[in-house]
């Protein structure tokens, strides 16, 4: 693959410059949404993306890659309402993210269900990385799904389709995660079975623990790990993040790791400034601010920061 798939259109792999693999615009509860319009004041929810997304340019950041899918509220027409007035690339994603249950039109249609048929799932989103999301001639550059703390026949399933969409466009992966739980290592071992190439995977929110033995395990397996929760402190302390960072940065796997935030412009699940609250360090420029200033005074040195934030999403990408 000699390009990536944007917002605002397909870029050359080198234009991708320095990149966050994983940072949110708009997280939105789609049926609540329609149902309460007067909560969501779309000029307001643009205007506050055009400014994090500036200050991110600012601090040195040229492309975000953002895996809000289906559950998720993904609107890729309000992100290019935001991205239109910032010159900053955003990648966007096909997939389905639950941590249970699919929709309940899956719940009866499709492979082993009441009223039986293909499952419209892979097919979604093959369409969404070949013709363009939703109708728009915005294509998906990659996948995501979701595994919290089991693997359910519903998070089975969309993981299932996810693989078969993979191999039918090469698009990589990445599946949101729980550490605590271990999950990244079931992930690992449905997409092996579904013939994945696990070298097009990013194992999402592994830099969640401490145990490295665990995700040394990831790293044999073939993927990459998103040590990409910094600022989100609440689940896991920046210092302890950064330790562990610089850890398996010594041991020669820079290359094996992708940093970001899982940060968002809006995110309609927590009240207004809460988030700012709880987690004041939990936003867009805190790597660029404090987290790359720690990892250089734990050792970490600039040739592996671009390993990390420009040469592995590039090689990502061009799988």
């Amino acid at each position: 693959m000699s390009h990536v798939d944007t917002i605002r259109g397909p870029i050359p792999l080198a234009a991708l410059g320095t990149v966050l693999m994983h940072e949110h615009v708009f997280v939105l509860s789609e049926d609540l949404r329609r149902a309460r319009p007067d909560l969501y004041a779309e000029d307001t929810l643009v205007a506050t993306a055009v400014e994090k997304l500036t200050a991110l340019k600012s601090a040195g950041v040229d492309t975000i890659v953002d895996p809000t899918v289906l559950g998720l509220g993904r609107d890729v027409e309000l992100v290019a309402k935001a991205n239109a007035a910032v010159d900053i690339n955003i990648v966007p994603a096909t997939g389905l993210y639950t941590y249970h249950d699919v929709p309940f039109y899956l719940h009866y249609h499709g492979p082993g269900t009441m009223l039986g048929g293909p499952d419209i799932l892979a097919d979604l989103f093959v369409r969404d990385i070949t013709e363009g999301i939703s109708g728009t001639n915005i294509k998906a550059a990659f996948l995501k799904c979701a595994i919290q703390e089991e693997l359910t026949p519903g998070v089975e399933r969309v993981m299932v389709a996810v693989a078969e969409a993979h191999k039918q466009t090469g698009a990589p992966i990445v599946v949101h995660t729980s550490a605590p739980h271990g999950t990244g290592l079931v992930a690992q071992e449905v997409f092996r079975r579904e013939g994945v190439d696990l070298g097009a995977l990013v194992i999402g929110h592994s830099g969640d623990t401490e145990d490295l033995d665990y995700v040394r395990e990831l790293i044999d397996g073939g993927s990459y790990i998103g040590m990409d929760r910094f600022g989100l402190d609440v689940m896991l302390s920046y210092e302890k993040r950064v330790a562990i960072v610089a850890t398996l940065a010594a041991e020669g796997l820079s290359d094996r790791m992708m940093l970001s935030h899982d940060a968002s412009c809006h995110i309609d699940w927590f009240p207004a400034g809460l988030r700012e609250t709880v987690a004041p360090n939990w936003h867009y420029t805190f790597i660029h601010s404090t987290v790359i200033p720690a990892l250089r005074e734990a050792g970490v040195t600039d040739e592996q920061l671009k390993t990390m934030l420009v040469d592995n999403p590039r090689r990502y990408f061009a799988r």
